[in-house]
């Protein structure tokens, strides 16, 4: 493991699963948040979350106070987040219609939602619900409205497309989810900061910033002190 400046490149293993990546992201959300998990990915860090952190799920299905997910005995039909996902409930757990969900979302009451995506753009635009392909089908949800309606909007998603292109770009290329609206994006190879004149890279894994400079197509700074 080196550092550059504050930037910590930890060059002595390959890049993060997404499990891992759940951990460090779960680690970063400040205690007693109300935040919102999107489908996919991001549902994975409800696991990684301690009682002490003090953190409040939000589903847009209608309830607040969500846990870990359920297996085994603790799976209850009727008990899921937004991706139909069997989880458990919290003490103090509560459940409402659909739409007061979404007016919490729209009304700014989410301190923070973290959202997978197709595409992140250096100036935090996101897109994260259609690929723009004919046979493609578009899934919006309810990311548009946490994208706006968040105090912090954070990505959890790979760097890198099967193909090898990378998904932090200078611009999206697919339709847009919403405008410069993303904080902070996490990846399997790095922990991006948006929102200034460069992206400044927090932690790098199985990759140095060099590599990503030349693979990346958006200016880079390392972390200052």
């Amino acid at each position: 493991m080196t550092t550059l400046a504050t930037t910590v490149e930890n060059l002595d293993r390959g890049p993060l699963t997404m499990d891992e990546l759940a951990v460090v992201i779960a680690r970063d959300i400040p205690e007693g948040s109300f935040v919102n998990l999107g489908i996919g990915q991001p549902t994975k860090i409800a696991d990684h979350l301690t009682p002490d952190q003090g953190v409040v799920l939000h589903t847009e299905n209608g309830m607040l106070g969500m846990g870990p997910a359920a297996h085994g005995d603790q799976v209850d039909p009727d008990l899921t987040n937004a991706g139909k996902v069997p989880v458990t409930e919290l003490p103090g757990a509560s459940y409402f219609h659909h739409a007061d969900s979404f007016a919490m979302m729209r009304g700014g009451h989410l301190d923070v939602c973290v959202l997978g995506a197709y595409q992140v753009a250096a100036n935090g635009d996101l897109a994260n619900w259609h690929t723009g392909r004919p046979d493609a089908i578009p899934a919006v949800g309810g990311a548009m409205d946490l994208a706006i309606g968040a105090k912090d909007v954070l990505v959890m998603m790979a760097l890198f497309g099967k193909d090898g292109s990378p998904k932090l770009v200078p611009a999206c290329t697919y339709p847009l989810t919403g405008v410069a609206c993303v904080s902070r994006v996490y990846t399997d190879h790095g922990v991006f900061e948006l929102g200034g004149p460069e992206v400044v890279v927090r932690a790098t894994w199985g990759i140095g910033l060099a590599e990503l400079r030349d693979r990346l197509g958006v200016p880079l700074a390392a972390k200052e002190a």
